[in-house]
């Protein structure tokens, strides 16, 4: 999963005009930087001009997937990624860097600003700390960490059966259960097996 380029522009009545960028472009070799760093620049605001007030869009390019959110005050970002990268985190991001930007940057500047004269530079900070999806993003963290429990708990259940031992077996042979316990498990077991037939 990779973040190729985050930008911040605004969407005037005929043209974009980008205000913010940050750039890693460290998988492309150095002779090519320059004009793929062009060439997701111009991507960038062409997808912002091409799409509505309001909107959040994914644009599929080759290898890569742009996601733009578009503001209804004009604000835009974009962040081209690979077409790995979590389309949910990707909107997050751009969610975060716009709402931060607006609270830093005059609305004044926005029609006319340009890179050298905003002040804003936390985006190279946003770019390089949401490469990594799941130390970036909350739930992508909390969703990867229910993953590998469901993993260890599933191989528990392997090694349990790698060892010759059934389920049914350690029921009957548990001294830690009743008899109405087992009786239940039982009934519970031909139930189950019966719905899984069905």
């Amino acid at each position: 999963m990779k973040l190729y380029s985050l930008s911040i522009l605004y969407k005037g009545s005929t043209r974009s005009n980008l205000l913010k960028a940050a750039y890693d472009l460290s998988s492309f070799s150095f002779f090519q930087r320059s004009s793929v760093q062009e060439f997701m620049t111009f991507t960038s605001a062409l997808i912002v001009e091409r799409s509505s007030q309001g909107s959040r869009a994914s644009v599929k390019e080759q290898e890569y997937l742009c996601h733009v959110y578009v503001r209804n005050d004009n604000l835009s970002a974009v962040v081209i990624a690979d077409t790995e990268y979590p389309q949910r985190v990707a909107f997050t991001l751009l969610d975060k860097v716009l709402e931060e930007f607006s609270r830093q940057v005059d609305s004044i500047d926005w029609p006319s600003g340009s890179p050298e004269k905003i002040n804003y530079k936390a985006l190279d900070i946003h770019l390089s700390k949401y490469q990594n999806p799941r130390e970036a993003d909350a739930m992508t963290k909390v969703q990867a960490e229910l993953d590998e429990t469901k993993i260890i708990l599933h191989n528990t259940m392997e090694s349990l059966l790698e060892r010759g031992e059934k389920l049914d077996d350690l029921v009957a042979k548990s001294e830690h259960l009743g008899n109405q316990s087992k009786a239940f498990y039982k009934t519970a077991r031909k139930q189950n097996s019966c719905c899984e037939i069905m």
